[in-house]
């Protein structure tokens, strides 16, 4: 039996392990589904505005259901373990495959591409986000804004799976695969991507290497960092937000981020 289950636990297991009971099933999507909404407060942190809770939780609920599907409670191990990897993979399978990023944020990323290579020549070196925005008409708020967004979305797309593969269909409503395959090819050149943008991480001063680390590695929100840091929520917002920024120019220099 998995370790640290209670009593009330190991019975609902058990029902639901050896007669499917399906009061049972619900019983343990109710017990877990704290791990569900803990998920989804963390990796909303990431997303825009636009990006709705109730879409992120809907995949949730895909990995949690997974989860209890194919967990074998003679393993060694904790269920909430087990539940968290799954409940992660759906959310971040579920982004990856559903356009959750507006289609005028992209119109206006693509702008800001087009108007930094274009500064980028005349200044011989790389815009800020006021000199971006001036040409454009926007405050440098919302282009670093629409920076982060669009960084994020090419950053999941680097994992996304081969589309070649049409025995299932993922994202809200279906079962997530239990295994995918990935090619040696595939492989190399996640690795290759990953690699460039440590390099382009390390390019960043300390202040927003260790804001970008807290923030994606550690899954810190923006207030908590600035309780570590000693600052205010805005000024590591201000950091954060820069230091994307730079990010997307550095690696819009090593042909990292594609449209």
């Amino acid at each position: 039996m998995m370790i640290h289950a209670t009593s009330q636990e190991h019975n609902l297991w058990v029902m639901w392990e050896q007669e499917k009971d399906i009061e049972a099933a619900n019983e343990l999507v109710r017990t877990y589904l704290y791990l569900v909404n803990y998920h989804v407060q963390r990796i909303s942190a990431h997303l825009p505005q636009s990006v709705s809770k109730e879409d992120i939780k809907s995949l949730g609920l895909v990995g949690l259901y997974d989860a209890i599907e194919k967990f074998d409670t003679k393993r060694d191990l904790k269920f909430d373990t087990y539940a968290s990897f799954r409940i992660r993979g759906a959310i971040m399978d579920g982004l990856r495959k559903e356009d959750w990023l507006p289609r005028s944020v992209r119109d206006k990323s693509k702008k800001i591409e087009q108007v930094s290579e274009q500064l980028e020549q005349q200044l011989q070196r790389p815009p800020t986000s006021k000199e971006i925005a001036q040409q454009l008409g926007l405050a440098p708020e919302e282009v670093e804004g629409i920076v982060k967004d669009t960084l994020l979305a090419n950053v999941l797309s680097m994992e996304e799976k081969p589309k070649d593969n049409q025995d299932h269909n993922e994202g809200i409503g279906h079962s997530v695969p239990d295994t995918s395959m990935i090619t040696p090819m595939t492989n190399v050149i996640k690795e290759e991507n990953y690699e460039e943008l440590a390099a382009a991480i390390q390019q960043l001063n300390d202040k927003e290497k260790t804001v970008i680390s807290l923030f994606y590695d550690e899954e810190l929100t923006l207030t908590e960092i600035g309780t570590v840091l000693e600052l205010t929520t805005s000024r590591i917002s201000q950091i954060h937000t820069k230091a994307l920024f730079k990010l997307r120019n550095i690696l819009s220099q090593m042909d990292l981020v594609h449209e």
